[in-house]
């Protein structure tokens, strides 16, 4: 496992691991306004080097690693992320991928040098899988959400970053997993901007878990291709959202595909199933509010059959 670190000394850690990655543009979207009741800009996370967000908390987890192997779960993302810095650094990575991971993505992984296991179906399984397997073998295991490099890296950095390049943001979307995005921005975020977290209305598991005031970890899979926001919600995730109080949005999966059409047709920008979700709350006019809003994309890693299925459709 990876050491436990305070919340301080994790934002101080992130800034300044990810100090070498250009910052991300806003990009004005006025086809939104109208959805929003206010000015609108899309945060293109995708333009990140292995094209999500998920690279900030890669940068923060790993900068404090010196050898050694580190094991992790993904769907995708953060499993690129974490191979690419760890190549950068010179770490060996072990990534454990959920049966019915799309080839690409498998590929891609190996592609940056990272050995691939493929577990069984569903998030919360194969990360199980990967925490008992990394014990045995004396590994340490990354987290994907739950962990406050993570969540510092991921969240807190990009709160910063739009805070820079938009002071007068009232409101930010953003799509909910695992919560080491979201988790991240309720922590860093000042309480008079608000926080929408958009999650599947097939996995409601932060408003099970705020109904509980306890962290929903596991829940069943379910098939979709926003594969980012299939599994149960991470403990400091949980902490820090139930803290903060967002509003919770659930969108269908035909209103993921409807945006994810939408950005490409009117943004001209391609976005992943679970970066079109935060867009689909947006385009429903769930997300919304006085004062500019920006809704975070938080990746471009479309697969083949993502675009087949719905770009064509």
């Amino acid at each position: 496992m990876l050491p436990e670190r305070g919340p301080d000394e994790a934002a101080r850690h992130a800034r300044a691991a990810v100090a070498g990655l250009a910052p991300t543009p806003l990009l004005r979207c006025a086809a939104l306004d109208r959805a929003l009741g206010g000015p609108a800009w899309l945060k293109l996370e995708g333009l990140q080097p292995t094209g999500s967000f998920k690279v900030r908390g890669a940068l923060a987890a790993l900068t404090r690693i010196a050898g050694g192997e580190v094991v992790t779960a993904s769907a995708g993302n953060h499993g690129r992320a974490v191979a690419w810095a760890a190549r950068e650094r010179g770490v060996r990575v072990r990534v454990f991928v959920p049966a019915g991971t799309a080839p690409d993505r498998v590929e891609a992984l190996r592609a940056l040098g990272a050995a691939v296991e493929v577990g069984p179906e569903g998030f919360d399984a194969t990360e199980a899988l990967a925490r008992r397997l990394a014990r045995e073998r004396g590994a340490r295991f990354l987290s994907a959400y739950d962990a406050p490099d993570v969540l510092a890296g991921n969240g807190g950095t990009l709160a910063a970053e739009i805070r820079e390049q938009l002071p007068e943001v009232a409101r930010v979307v953003v799509p909910v997993g695992g919560g080491g995005l979201a988790g991240g921005l309720a922590r860093a975020l000042p309480a008079h901007v608000e926080l929408v977290a958009v999650q599947h209305a097939r996995c409601r598991s932060l408003e099970r878990s705020l109904r509980a005031g306890r962290a929903a970890t596991t829940m069943p899979p379910f098939p979709t291709r926003a594969v980012g926001l299939e599994g149960g919600l991470g403990r400091l995730g949980f902490a820090a959202l139930a803290a903060r109080r967002p509003r919770l949005v659930h969108v269908e999966e035909a209103a993921i595909a409807r945006a994810f059409r939408w950005a490409l047709d009117e943004a001209r920008v391609l976005v992943e199933p679970t970066a079109a979700a935060a867009l689909a709350a947006a385009l429903q006019g769930e997300a919304g509010g006085p004062g500019p809003t920006v809704v975070v994309l938080t990746g471009r890693n479309a697969s083949p059959d993502d675009l087949r299925a719905w770009a064509c459709a």
